[in-house]
């Protein structure tokens, strides 16, 4: 059984590219979208760097975002959470 193994503090997604984050250089990040609305989530080279892609995170949902630790990431809303994470056994 995996467990999940939480690497930093939990904080909003920020709401530009320029503002990015990588999360402490995390490799794995375990997104919460806290509002009652979907939110679309953004992954990038840097925060001056490409979009390399984007999804819509549903109202209340958990994912964990699995990236380079130079990607950045930030979100539609500050509803959106984030936290540096990893699995362990």
């Amino acid at each position: 059984m995996s467990r999940t193994l939480i690497k930093g503090a939990e904080a909003a997604c920020p709401t530009t590219k320029g503002a990015s984050s990588t999360f402490g250089s995390a490799t794995v990040v375990r997104l919460v979208n806290t509002d009652t609305s979907a939110h679309l989530v953004y992954l990038c080279e840097s925060t001056s760097g490409s979009d390399i892609g984007s999804f819509t995170m549903p109202a209340g949902s958990v994912e964990f975002l699995e990236k380079v630790s130079t990607y950045t990431i930030y979100a539609a809303n500050a509803g959106v959470k984030g936290a540096a994470a990893g699995f362990t056994d």
